[in-house]
């Protein structure tokens, strides 16, 4: 079955940066495209980046474009999210989605938490 675990997360100060990590199972990763979402503390998930199949086109929300970088490793069957400049506004869990044969999978997110 699809599985996708998230990793990275923590507690980071203004202006710092964090790598996450999302290991996928159970599909054939290479032949999808990858997501990051987040949700802040009564907030709606929101969109935050995604990355093709073959990681040659990437998509941004307008509030961390210049701020993060979304990659993946087929071989290792990993997508990241490379975040600078965090600014407190970024605390949220952080989700990766994928979207296999019609069905959203997720994973059960890491949490990431930007104060001094």
């Amino acid at each position: 079955q699809v599985q996708l675990v998230e990793s990275g997360g923590g507690l980071v100060q203004p202006g710092g940066s964090l790598r996450l990590s999302c290991v996928a199972s159970g599909f054939t990763f290479s032949s999808y495209s990858m997501m990051w979402y987040r949700q802040a503390p009564g907030k709606e998930r929101e969109f935050v980046a995604v990355i093709s199949n073959s990681g040659g086109i990437t998509n941004y929300d307008l509030s961390v474009k210049g701020r993060f970088i979304i990659s993946r490793d087929n071989a290792k069957n990993t997508v990241y999210l490379q975040m600078n400049s965090l600014k407190p506004e970024d605390t949220a869990m952080y989700f990766c989605k994928a979207r296999v044969r019609d069905m959203d999978y997720w994973g059960k997110g890491t949490l990431v938490t930007v104060s001094s």
